[in-house]
């Protein structure tokens, strides 16, 4: 499984054509405790860049932008009741969705985990 990184915090694991987005732990750890998960819907179809979910916390409400497009399969609803699942596992447990890719060359614009790395210390 490949990771990759977007500049807004988003994360991508890729196996196949089939992926699972959610937010990274620096994107988490600014946010602070997550209060509410809005999840896109089985079926929908997002573009890269779009807003297909919705973190509330105690600080704000921010969009989490699809890294890449396709068709979203699956959404994690475990986090219906347990949106905390995004603060102590954000990039395990607390995955927001899976996708079946529909253009992979996109993720060619996306950063590694070590160019992240580099880009998060650089904030």
């Amino acid at each position: 499984m490949t990771r990759f990184f977007t500049k807004d915090h988003e994360w991508i694991a890729v196996e196949g054509s089939e992926a699972t987005v959610g937010i990274t732990q620096y994107a988490q750890s600014q946010l602070g405790d997550i209060t509410f998960v809005e999840v896109p819907a089985v079926g929908a179809i997002v573009a890269k860049g779009d807003s297909a979910s919705v973190v509330d916390s105690v600080k704000a409400a921010s969009d989490v932008y699809a890294p890449v497009s396709g068709t979203v399969t699956v959404v994690n609803a475990a986090l219906e009741d347990q949106p905390e699942l995004v603060n102590s596992d954000a990039e395990g447990d607390g995955w927001l969705w899976k996708m079946t890719l529909s253009d992979p060359s996109e993720l060619a614009s996306l950063m590694d985990e070590a160019a992240y790395q580099t880009f998060v210390t650089e904030l």
